[in-house]
C-alpha cells in the first residue's frame, strides 16, 4: 500500500468531481488503491482543504520518551485536522460496517483532553452511531465532539459546504447542547 505521503500526493490531484466519484467507490466498498478506512480520512480533509480551510492529512504523534527494543511508539494516529473560520477541529473518520459505539468517542475525547480547550473534534461515521455513543456525545463536555453522518458527508459533497456545515453544527452545538446535530434536518439553517 502507499504511504502517507503518496496518499496526500494523490488526494491533492483531486477536484470535486473526483471525489464525488471516490465517495461512490467508498460506498460501493470499492476502494482497492486505499488501505482500508484511508479513502474516507482522505476524502473529507481534501473536501475541507478544497474550501480553502487550512488543513493536516493524517499522522501520527509520537511518543519520544518512551523506546523499546522495538523502537519507538505513536501515542496517537490523527485522521486529520481541519482550521477553518477560528475553529480548530480534531478529524475522525470511521469507514465500517456496523454503528460507531462509545470507543472511538472516548479515544477522540483523550485526544481533545490534551490539547488546547478551545479545539473541539468531529466524527464522520459511514454506518451511523449507536445510542450510547450518542448519549456520550451529550454528556463528554467541556469536550466538543460533532457526529458527522453518511448523509450529511453526501450532502456537503454535492453542496461543496463542509465548512460551513461545520460551524452551523459548533453554533448548535453552543446554543443547545445537541452535538448530534443534522443538517439536513435544518437545511434553513444554511
Amino acid at each position: 500500500m502507499a504511504t502517507e505521503l503518496e496518499y496526500q500526493a494523490k488526494i491533492r490531484s483531486y477536484d470535486w468531481e473526483q471525489l464525488q466519484d471516490l465517495w461512490q467507490a467508498i460506498k460501493e466498498k470499492d476502494t482497492p488503491e486505499w488501505a482500508n478506512g484511508k479513502a474516507l480520512e482522505y476524502l473529507i480533509i481534501r473536501a475541507f482543504e478544497l474550501e480553502n480551510a487550512e488543513v493536516r492529512y493524517p499522522y501520527s504523534v509520537p511518543l519520544d520518551t518512551i523506546s523499546t527494543n522495538e523502537g519507538k511508539h505513536d501515542i496517537e494516529q490523527i485522521d486529520g485536522v481541519v482550521y477553518t473560520r477560528n475553529l480548530s477541529c480534531l478529524i475522525e473518520c470511521k469507514d465500517t460496517q456496523k454503528a460507531i459505539d462509545f470507543e472511538p468517542i472516548s479515544k477522540l475525547r483523550s485526544q481533545l483532553m490534551r490539547r488546547p480547550s478551545t479545539a473541539i473534534a468531529s466524527i464522520f461515521s459511514l454506518s451511523g452511531f449507536s445510542y450510547p455513543a450518542l448519549m456520550l456525545l451529550n454528556f463528554i463536555q467541556p469536550q466538543t465532539i460533532l457526529a458527522w453522518e453518511k448523509d450529511e458527508i453526501e450532502y456537503c459533497l454535492e453542496h461543496q459546504n463542509f465548512c460551513e456545515s461545520l460551524v452551523k453544527k459548533y453554533h448548535q452545538a453552543v446554543e443547545s447542547g445537541t452535538y448530534s446535530f443534522s443538517i439536513i434536518d435544518r437545511g434553513d439553517l444554511l
